[in-house]
């Protein structure tokens, strides 16, 4: 679900411009065909997962699925899972998904990452989990039509280290959905890709949080949330991020 963030271009200029070159202020923007968004429940039950890039060949939508898409390997058991999150990530960049993802990040301070500012923003009826009418009633639980975007911003990013040409660290901001304000603090994983930055988002919602909180519509429908059988909701993106022409002076 929104999503990726102010903090994550620190994450790109530090690894993509030497300090000694560095400008005052960098800005960034995502690739919307190269960028996705993405959730899952755990236990998944083998079909509790969403893109919104169904296009991405790695992607397997699940059980039940609508003949619109082609008939895949089905996933594995069903069960509590927090490992393999997302089910099925991608592995390789491609430019071939749904324009469902935007944002723009502007890094000041590209020497210790401060001060960065941003969001990233992701169409809600854009998620599909590959089954008509489970995605009509995703999307009217979500409220879609009067709250067409889910947005994370960023105000920091802390317990950044580097592994190699990868970037660890974690993104604390805010998610909001339906309008809804949520603290969040997003694991992100940041590294090189032609012409850019590909960062990896993911964050963690307690089951009764969506319940109350994000998407309180749910209650209504009698689904696993009201049973306790939902234990964790995970939201992520995979992000492509691209320098603007020109930076800011």
């Amino acid at each position: 679900m929104t999503l990726g963030s102010r903090s994550l271009a620190a994450v790109l200029v530090g690894l993509l411009i030497p300090v000694a070159e560095a400008p005052a202020q960098v800005v960034w923007i995502v690739d919307p065909k190269a960028s996705l968004a993405w959730w899952q429940v755990s236990p998944h039950l083998n079909h509790l997962w969403a893109t919104t890039c169904p296009e991405e060949p790695s992607w397997y939508p699940g059980e039940g699925r609508t003949s619109a898409f082609r008939i895949r390997p089905p996933p594995p058991k069903a069960g509590y899972d927090t490992l393999h999150i997302p089910l099925y990530p991608r592995y390789d960049v491609s430019t071939e998904c749904t324009e469902a993802v935007a944002g723009r990040v502007l890094l000041p301070d590209t020497v210790k990452w401060q001060g960065a500012r941003g969001e990233v923003t992701v169409r809600a009826d854009a998620l599909v989990t590959g089954e008509a009418m489970r995605d009509v009633t995703m999307h009217r639980v979500m409220e879609t039509t009067q709250f067409p975007e889910i947005e994370f911003t960023v105000d920091s990013l802390v317990g950044l280290t580097k592994r190699a040409d990868t970037l660890f660290g974690s993104a604390v901001g805010t998610l909001t959905v339906r309008g809804v304000r949520h603290p969040t603090t997003a694991a992100v994983r940041a590294f090189a890709v032609a012409g850019g930055m590909r960062v990896l988002a993911k964050w963690h919602v307690p089951a009764e949080t969506v319940q109350l909180e994000l998407t309180p519509r749910i209650k209504y429908l009698n689904l696993g949330v009201n049973t306790l059988i939902w234990r964790d909701f995970f939201m992520g993106a995979d992000l492509v991020f691209r320098p603007e022409a020109t930076a800011v002076k």
